[in-house]
């Protein structure tokens, strides 16, 4: 007979084992009182105030580009205001590093976190930054709206370690006993490298088909989930110009949709053109700046928050912003004046030079090679074909087209190798694949006239098909082509298991795109080093 978990909120015993679910309990009705209090001592951490000490090292709060800061909102009583939409997001060191942001519908006095190695033993208390985010009526059907997002950066983390944090604050202590159920967990990455999984798609808005694909992303128990852009369409156009209207309040809608799973796996987005909010910023990106901390190590984070990498096991990611070399969307074409370009030059050949980095993977918005709607776009291959080339990248993925879409292997524009479903491929020899997975959860694409019809279902071993790609005068210049491997019209996502080698096994990155439904549509490895 199972034994009942009373007292326990359901979402926190699920995550417990009975051994922790008996101390929880023990903790918490022989420490109920210690926790309520103005003061608690907490493992030998003393909280009093919104200020910490202790012998141990504790996480530090670090300083990050702020979104321009207007008028705040009215202030109300803090205990009847509860903290939502947290997410979290990898510093440049995934090891050590990790970033906590959350929002709150009023200001609130000295927010903070509290981060601990047990759910009833918070004991670290690290004060939050707040990034006020004021968007004018920028339509007579849109209001103004003040929104309110928080950051706590966390450092000096243990490799390999599952924490506990709680988000709060004057009012709203996520260690009291009431406030449990508020606690979330994240593990950070292992010090040596080992098997692990993550997760991509772009293009997902708010639906009832994003939430799906969220919880069955929070099913493959994945490291972390790379988000190639157009996160939420809060602007509808796309275009980047100031004539551009949004609606904020979309992002607290998706912001709470994505909650359920980027409150536990570091959410990794970079920029697509739906994302430059112009008002905000010259390049529109000042609402991004104030809804996310993303690592800091691209060419200027303040300027192109979107571009940055990190390494992760056994792969390292590189996350680029496709609007500074796009020809087709040319809102913020050079916008960074070469630097981006310049920086992934050097950065692609630092992770390539590495002994421990088996795999790059490569992600973006704007397509590289597609066939459906929006095509290829020529800006990327000029700008960053050639070095992907020159450091053997191993995945390039991109959204933009919401749609599924495989390449063969592609190896100085043409077919390298063909590689079928279940196929394995060689960077090292073959060229590079492509992915568009931008299936996450906006209204879906075909694949138009001259490429096949609209269809449920995916296709392989085609022949030769008519597309196009976008040229530097911003006109649609006609392909034919023999690269479409696999391409697939419902929403889905791409889930990539990195394996690694040693004593006669080559390092492996499994491939799979997956649906809606959970079926899996398209499965193929990348293997580096193998024989012919």
């Amino acid at each position: 007979m199972d034994t009942p978990n009373v007292g326990i909120p359901e979402q926190l015993a699920r995550r417990l084992s009975m051994p922790e679910q008996h101390e929880y309990l023990r903790a918490r009705f022989s420490r109920r009182r210690a926790l309520t209090g103005t003061a608690a001592s907490l493992g030998g951490l003393t909280l009093l105030g919104g200020s910490a000490s202790s012998a141990s090292a504790a996480p530090s709060a670090a300083a990050s580009p702020a979104a321009p800061v207007r008028s705040a909102a009215v202030r109300v009583d803090g205990s009847l205001v509860a903290p939502f939409a947290r997410h979290l997001a990898f510093g440049a060191d995934p090891k050590t590093q990790m970033r906590i942001s959350w929002q709150v519908p009023f200001a609130v006095r000295k927010p903070f976190v509290r981060v601990g190695l047990k759910p009833w033993d918070l004991s670290r208390k690290i004060e939050a930054e707040v990034r006020a985010l004021h968007t004018p009526s920028l339509s007579k059907k849109l209001p103004a709206v003040e929104q309110l997002y928080l950051h706590a950066a966390l450092d000096g983390l243990t490799p390999g370690t599952t924490y506990y944090y709680g988000v709060g604050h004057d009012g709203f202590d996520p260690a009291s006993a009431e406030r449990i159920a508020t606690i979330g967990s994240f593990r950070t990455a292992p010090a040596k490298a080992e098997k692990f999984v993550f997760t991509a798609f772009g293009d997902q808005g708010v639906s009832y088909d994003s939430l799906a694909n969220d919880q069955l992303i929070l099913g493959q128990n994945p490291s972390f989930h790379l988000h190639a852009g157009d996160i939420c369409y809060a602007d509808s156009s796309g275009h980047g110009k100031e004539s551009d209207t949004y609606d904020a309040r979309v992002w607290d809608q998706f912001l709470a949709q994505t909650e359920s799973v980027a409150k536990s796996v570091p959410w990794m987005v970079t920029t697509g053109n739906h994302d430059m909010e112009a008002w905000y910023s010259p390049n529109g990106y000042g609402g991004q700046s104030a809804r996310w901390t993303l690592p800091d190590n691209g060419p200027d984070p303040r300027i192109a928050p979107g571009v940055y990498s990190f390494v992760y096991g056994n792969v390292g990611v590189v996350a680029l912003d496709a609007n500074d070399v796009s020809y087709e969307i040319p809102a913020n074409k050079g916008y960074t004046d070469g630097k981006q370009t310049a920086w992934l030059a050097e950065r692609l050949g630092a992770l390539r030079a590495r002994k421990d980095i088996d795999f790059v993977v490569v992600f973006f918005h704007h397509c590289a090679y597609s066939t459906s709607t929006h095509a290829s776009d020529g800006g990327v291959r000029a700008a960053w074909l050639p070095l992907f080339a020159e450091h053997q990248v191993d995945l390039v993925i991109n959204g933009h087209n919401h749609v599924y879409e495989r390449t063969d292997a592609i190896k100085d524009g043409e077919v390298g190798k063909p590689v079928p479903v279940g196929a394995s491929t060689d960077p090292t020899r073959d060229g590079i694949v492509y992915v568009t997975a931008g299936g996450a959860g906006k209204d879906l694409y075909g694949f138009g006239i001259g490429v096949g019809d609209s269809y449920e279902g995916h296709v392989h071993d085609r022949e030769s098909i008519v597309t196009f790609h976008w040229t530097k005068s911003r006109l649609p210049d006609p392909d034919t082509v023999e690269w479409s491997r696999v391409r697939y019209t419902g929403f889905s996502f791409l889930a990539v298991e990195a394996e690694t080698g040693g004593a006669g096994v080559t390092p492996t990155l499994k491939v799979s795109a997956l649906a809606e439904s959970g079926e899996r549509i398209d499965y193929f490895e990348i293997r580096r080093g193998t024989q012919p």
